[in-house]
């Protein structure tokens, strides 16, 4: 269920941040409308990271489509594998 609160209740934003851990970020709106989105600085940062892959990986396809042969197989699997360690440390 989303965690769905009234921007007013930022005047008291302690026990609005209690109410935010990863996965569960809270909805803030304003005149009954979604206006923002606080999240957890790990969900932040795993989010940042997952649309920085998407990137490489549209930029990968559409290099590949137009027939640019930039990275080996063994090279992406490479970079794919440090990411995926990466991202378990962050959760340790």
């Amino acid at each position: 269920m989303p965690n769905i609160k009234p921007v007013s209740d930022l005047r008291n934003y302690d026990e609005v941040l209690k109410d935010i851990s990863v996965g569960e970020p809270v909805f803030l709106t304003k005149d009954g409308r979604g206006r923002y989105a606080i999240l957890d600085m790990k969900e932040y940062e795993n989010l940042h990271a997952e649309l920085k892959l998407i990137g490489e990986l549209l930029s990968v396809e559409q290099n590949r489509k137009s027939g640019v042969e930039d990275y080996a197989l063994d090279e992406v699997e490479s970079s794919l594998n440090k990411i995926i360690e990466a991202r378990g440390k962050k959760h340790e």
